[in-house]
């Protein structure tokens, strides 16, 4: 059950339009980069997938155009969804591309359920990774696999992006790198133990940072 009067549902649900500016023009584009390295790397081209945190739906549909099935975009803002409704109606992606109003610390999908779950950027604002990380595994049907970081495709990318977003916030570089800081990794390591996750890889370069696992069959 989403606590729809907490302040990180009002934080984002006031700051859904930003977002989505951010998203759909500065971020656009790391989306077609990143999914097919996610395709790729999981090597899972067909069934569901499910975007945690997906925000304007940005990632779910660009792996919508290259996956076979269908792609949930998951949210826990009301603002977000609606916004991601609008993108995927506008693309005539609506029965390929479905927009969830849902936390990832309580997923509203059953056990087993999708190939393939993926998050970029929501990971850093999770509340309880341990608990968050069950619930992925959970939903992950044996031999599914989960791709979750906050990568930028490929260290040009991240450079351009990176320019730009100091234009609109000076302080942008300090914030992003202290996401990615050894200890914030450490902890992330630690909570895949906790949620006893024990097989997963760190992918850890230029272009940013990912944790890859998979359900064991």
């Amino acid at each position: 059950m989403i606590d729809r009067s907490s302040d990180k549902v009002r934080f984002h649900d006031d700051y859904a339009e930003e977002f989505e500016d951010v998203a759909t023009n500065v971020f656009a584009p790391i989306y077609p980069v990143i999914s097919e390295q996610i395709i790729d790397r999981c090597n899972i081209n067909s069934g569901i997938c499910i975007d945690v945190g997906s925000g304007p739906a940005s990632l779910a549909i660009a792996i919508s155009k290259i996956m076979v099935g269908q792609v949930y975009a998951m949210d826990f803002s009301e603002k977000m969804v609606a916004i991601a409704k609008k993108r995927i109606d506008s693309g005539n992606l609506d029965e390929k591309v479905i927009p969830v109003l849902g936390d990832v610390h309580d997923m509203p999908f059953d056990d087993n359920f999708a190939e393939l779950i993926v998050s970029r950027g929501s990971l850093f604002f999770w509340e309880n990774v341990p608990e968050a990380f069950r619930q992925i595994y959970r939903v992950l049907k044996p031999g599914g696999s989960a791709y979750i970081g906050g990568g930028f495709g490929t260290a040009e990318l991240k450079s351009k992006i990176t320019r730009e977003m100091e234009k609109r916030d000076e302080n942008w570089s300090q914030t992003a790198a202290k996401r990615l800081e050894r200890s914030k990794l450490d902890s992330f390591k630690k909570a895949l133990l906790t949620a006893e996750i024990g097989h997963y890889e760190i992918i850890e370069d230029e272009s940013g940072f990912w944790i890859l696992f998979r359900k064991v069959e």
